[in-house]
């Protein structure tokens, strides 16, 4: 969430970091001038009356001091009284509707963002790997599993309906070993600490990772008697997580950290559920998009001075996955228009998938600054301060494991149909070399 001292101070700067991310400002912010506005005047006229309220109680000390009837001052000292009661009753108020306004107003772009409408705007920043030149006709992924025998949609279909998928034998042994390769590089050789959190979070903790209000028809929510109500955030309340930056993000909620704590780096596997609401007709084939997939999630908390630097090398991070695996990917910076909600800077790594000729998003990895941060509570204490300051957050997949899954299927197909395992897979997978279609 912006701050609401900052938005009042540069409303126009605002207004026009709205419109680059392509969002009416009118629409986002309403009445936010007239609401400040009015929330000024009940503040300067609480300050008048206080001022009138001073005078007064030295005038009724004057009287008594002197022996003289001070009823009528002291009644209107009190009468004062309730009336600024009610003026700062009502300047508590408006901060009360402008925060809720705020509450669905999306990130500021930083200023190297370019500014742009859609994907098509977005800027590739680089590119790594060779695409391999295949001397046979390449298949999709959905293909090539079913052959070998290791997806199956079908049966997925029977049991949980659209979108889901089963891995059998090696399919699921692959799934296991990439989620393994990248918690081992990322705690070995990045420095993350190991997390595994819980699957359910509650509508606090969504809240505070902005994913609600605004995003509520994307998600699972168990049912309960209350049911979720836009502006009431409980925490007995249970929501399948949409990715693991829900609940690492939050097991530091209305907490203070210790300078020295950071910068503080975590990694976590967990199945990530969505319901895609607003994807329906999109990657109906395969498994691009699912409404449960896996995923090992890296989250950062880091110093303001420090959050661009360290967002660069989270996105090294991730992008080394890729590159251990032999897999051609591009780095591309988000335009204006395509950055998520809460974030102000975005990278998206893009893997090459032969049998589809086209790069596919594989990893985001977003700068939030102090957004969530003031959502979810997340305060540090800098060193040689008493006063407490935001962190900022960061976060990125390192990397979706499903679609990693299906880029090794189609980067190492081979023209007998097998399937070769990347050389760093291969400890992982107790030294098996490639998948070879299933006998008949």
């Amino acid at each position: 969430m912006l701050d609401l001292a900052f938005v009042r101070a540069n409303l126009e700067l605002v207004e026009g970091k709205l419109r680059d991310r392509g969002q009416d400002p009118a629409v986002l912010l309403g009445d936010f001038r007239a609401l400040d506005q009015n929330r000024r005047e009940r503040i300067t006229e609480a300050e008048q009356l206080k001022a009138r309220r001073n005078k007064l109680s030295e005038e009724v000390a004057r009287l008594k001091k002197s022996g003289q009837d001070a009823t009528a001052v002291m009644e209107e000292t009190r009468a004062l009284k309730s009336q600024i009661e009610e003026f700062a009753a009502a300047a508590e108020e408006a901060d009360r509707n402008l925060s809720a306004i705020l509450v669905n107003v999306p990130n500021l772009p930083l200023a190297d963002v370019p500014i742009g409408k859609s994907e098509h705007d977005n800027v590739e920043i680089k590119r790594w790997g060779e695409v391999r030149q295949f001397d046979f006709a390449t298949k999709p992924h959905w293909e090539i599993g079913e052959q070998l025998g290791i997806l199956d949609l079908e049966r997925a279909a029977k049991v949980s309906g659209a979108r889901f998928a089963v891995y059998w034998r090696e399919g699921a042994k692959l799934e296991r070993a990439l989620i393994n390769l990248m918690l081992d590089v990322h705690t070995r050789e990045h420095g993350y600490t190991e997390v595994l959190p819980p699957f359910m979070v509650n509508s606090k903790s969504l809240f505070g990772t902005g994913q609600l209000p605004k995003f509520a028809e994307d998600l699972f929510r168990c049912e309960d008697e209350e049911g979720f109500k836009p502006g009431v955030y409980r925490d007995n309340d249970h929501w399948l997580i949409p990715t693991a930056e829900v609940p690492v993000t939050n097991l530091y909620r209305d907490e203070i950290l210790d300078d020295a704590q950071l910068t503080t780096s975590l990694t976590a596997y967990t199945p990530c559920f969505r319901s895609e609401a607003g994807s329906y007709g999109k990657d109906v084939r395969g498994i691009i998009r699912q409404h449960q997939f896996q995923k090992v999630e890296l989250v950062k908390f880091t110093r303001p001075e420090e959050s661009e630097a360290e967002h660069e090398k989270l996105t090294r991070n991730a992008e080394s996955i890729l590159e251990r695996l032999g897999l051609p990917y591009r780095r591309m910076l988000l335009c204006t228009g395509d950055m998520g909600f809460t974030s102000a800077k975005t990278y998206d790594l893009e893997v090459w998938l032969p049998g589809q000729q086209l790069y596919r998003e594989i990893s985001s990895c977003s700068n939030f600054l102090d957004f969530q941060a003031r959502r979810a509570n997340i305060r540090y204490r800098p060193a040689g301060q008493n006063k407490t300051a935001l962190v900022h957050t960061l976060n990125g997949s390192g990397l979706a494991t499903g679609r990693t899954w299906l880029a090794i299927l189609e980067n190492y197909q081979q023209a007998d149909g097998s399937v070769r395992i990347p050389e760093a897979l291969i400890p992982y997978m107790g030294g098996q070399t490639e998948i070879r279609p299933k006998s008949k």
